[in-house]
């Protein structure tokens, strides 16, 4: 038996540009006229009408009824534009494909929290850029969360547990948690000695809807959670690092938001051996399946090495 496509494709010699057509054809439709179409492809009128007539012809049918303002498309041409889009997109994503494939590019949107995006991730964009120069890396810190199945990013970075969904989530780290203050601050009200001495010192918290104005501690290995108070709260941990460094009060965040103060001597642990351990779980989300982009892959891959 011959080879189907051999068979084709030797059919197929000398037709014209087929794929030339369809985008003829389709874009006469959008612009509602042959004049539209050739400005959009650069052609005169005449031969966006022959490239009309030679499909009909070749067809046997007639695809669109033509005035001198208006055109319409008969019922065959409706399901012809119908086939003309779909092929012409099959064709756009193969090219696309094949190009991420090459040398991946195209815009890169990228969500991250305000402060681990600040110290951690823009840090590494650098080096990115310079591995991969076809990637426009678009990049929006805050602590909202940005909607990927919406179309408002990419790849997201997020912390602590997930919901279920029908994105696809890859742990690129994790981080624990350390309650902090300034030495000046511990000079002026003195150093809790264990959680409760907390009662007596001025507590900053996070304001987020789902954040309790409770710390958790372990003791005589149990777990309990101890009610703070304080007269500031913020959104971010990197903020409160800075409330805490200039002496306002005690507070508890992500060791790697006060990991340079801590070393610097800028910011003291404090109540380290009551410390339960908890750490929170970092992943990048996106959309995943068959056809992630190169692009996506490549940036996941990246932040995941040098973050481990």
């Amino acid at each position: 038996m011959p080879n189907s496509f051999v068979v084709d494709a030797k059919l197929r010699v000398g037709s014209p540009d087929r794929a030339r057509e369809l985008a003829v054809f389709a874009t006469a439709v959008a612009g509602g006229s042959f004049s539209a179409a050739g400005r959009a492809l650069g052609l005169t009128p005449s031969a966006v009408s022959r490239t009309i007539d030679r499909i009909e012809a070749r067809l046997g049918v007639r695809l669109m009824v033509r005035t001198t303002r208006l055109l319409t498309l008969t019922a065959e041409g409706q399901a012809y534009l119908g086939a003309a889009r779909r092929i012409l997109a099959d064709l756009d994503d193969a090219e696309r494909q094949i190009a991420d494939q090459g040398a991946p590019r195209g815009r890169l949107r990228v969500s991250a929290a305000f402060s681990h995006g600040r110290l951690l991730i823009v840090p590494l964009l650098g080096e990115f850029a310079r591995l991969y120069p076809h990637i426009l890396v678009d990049i929006s810190l805050s602590d909202a969360i940005a909607d990927i199945a919406g179309g408002q990013a990419d790849v997201a970075i997020r912390f602590g547990l997930l919901p279920d969904s029908p994105l696809t989530a890859r742990r690129i780290g994790e981080t624990g948690r350390v309650i902090v203050a300034s030495p000046d601050y511990l000079a002026r009200c003195g150093t809790p000695g264990i959680p409760e001495d907390l009662h007596d010192h001025n507590c900053l918290n996070f304001n987020f809807r789902r954040a309790e104005p409770v710390w958790p501690f372990r003791k005589d290995g149990r777990d309990y959670a101890l009610t703070v108070q304080g007269n500031v709260e913020a959104n971010n941990g990197e903020t409160l690092g800075q409330l805490a460094r200039d002496g306002v009060g005690i507070t508890r965040v992500g060791r790697f938001s006060v990991a340079e103060d801590l070393a610097a001597g800028r910011l003291v642990p404090l109540l380290e051996a009551f410390n339960p351990g908890d750490a929170e779980q970092i992943h990048a989300v996106f959309l995943g399946g068959a056809n992630l982009p190169a692009r996506v892959r490549v940036f996941v891959d990246y932040i995941a090495s040098r973050l481990r």
